[in-house]
């Protein structure tokens, strides 16, 4: 009896935090769009990339508000934001810091770690694949591991450490696009798309006028860690595991995608699950609900997974899409 009491207070107890935490997620992402407008599923999407503890690759025109939203989440979630602004003459010291050798009045010479401005909780990679494929990997490599090194000396990152890259898909002279192993790094791949025109029209107003709106807090960092701790406890129905195995298993090639198997050439590895699984619970928390459901599912399928595949040669020679196969898939499911 006293340990069924134990599972019911500790039920409670997750009940209780998580609604808590819905409330302050709610908070944040109404203080986000009192800044940033038009853009609901990007700034839903971000979210849901920090509370899974991931990063994500924004890719839209410039002057969508794609820095802005990263100073603004900055703000909003109390976090140290920082911007690096991605050129081919980026070195991987200016990104991750170097040693320099100081002399003390004495004359005795020691060395003394400068950090870059990777040492942020929020760090917007902005053009990321304008630098050298060298300074990706500087940058890719503490993203995945949390921290770097430096003249054998281990640094390790903040937390909680988040990078938010952008890219432009128009103008591809003199990039260097992240191959599939980097982009596999990323969480998402969030669309930045043209805001509609009623969207537009608010803009016009609430930017131009003698008065600007500015961002205000509504969490703090250990707010946004205990969230993501949350994440990871919250309860994930069979229903909803079998439907993301069978959408993910779906995208490779091979016997499981059926006839659309045959369009693709490679496809997402276990990580894209792990993503998926992360996703819709956050998603869920978001929308102040204890467990995900299969509609999670599917409105978060395509920025999981459109950067982890590629189809044939044929396939696009047909004018076949990643997002076509995806939109297939999903009808599978739903």
């Amino acid at each position: 009896m006293a340990g069924g009491e134990g599972v019911e207070k500790l039920e409670d107890v997750v009940i209780r935090t998580a609604e808590k935490t819905a409330a302050g997620m709610h908070a944040a992402k109404a203080a986000i769009e009192t800044i940033i407008f038009g853009q609901h599923k990007v700034v839903e999407n971000t979210l849901i990339t920090i509370l899974c503890g991931g990063h994500a690759l924004l890719i839209g025109v410039p002057g969508l508000a794609k820095t802005k939203l990263v100073e603004t989440l900055g703000i909003t979630l109390g976090l140290d934001a920082r911007r690096i602004q991605f050129t081919p003459d980026l070195m991987p010291s200016d990104i991750l810091g170097a040693e320099v050798l100081d002399e003390s009045a004495s004359g005795k010479r020691s060395f003394r770690f400068i950090t870059g401005p990777v040492f942020a909780q929020l760090l917007m990679a902005d053009e990321i694949n304008r630098a050298s494929p060298r300074t990706q990997s500087a940058l890719l490599q503490a993203m995945q591991e949390q921290h770097v090194t430096v003249a054998g000396v281990r640094h390790d990152l903040p937390r909680p450490f988040h990078v938010l890259a952008t890219q432009n898909p128009l103008e591809q002279e003199g990039t260097y696009p992240l191959p599939e192993a980097q982009l596999d790094r990323f969480l998402m791949e969030i669309d930045v798309e043209y805001p509609d025109r009623e969207a537009e029209r608010r803009i016009l107003f609430e930017t131009t006028g003698a008065e600007e709106v500015h961002a205000r807090a509504a969490m703090t960092p250990d707010e946004v860690m205990a969230a993501q701790r949350l994440v990871r406890r919250l309860p994930v129905g069979e229903s909803v595991v079998e439907a993301i195995l069978t959408l993910v298993r779906a995208a490779r090639p091979g016997p499981d995608g059926g006839e659309l198997g045959k369009l693709i050439a490679w496809g997402p590895g276990p990580r894209a699950s792990q993503a998926l699984m992360l996703a819709v619970r956050a998603r869920a928390l978001i929308d102040g609900r204890l467990a995900p459901s299969i509609d999670d599912v599917l409105d978060l399928a395509e920025p999981v997974l459109k950067h982890r595949m590629a189809l044939t040669f044929a396939a696009r020679a047909e004018g076949r899409s990643v997002l076509d196969v995806i939109h297939q898939l999903k009808s599978r499911i739903g």
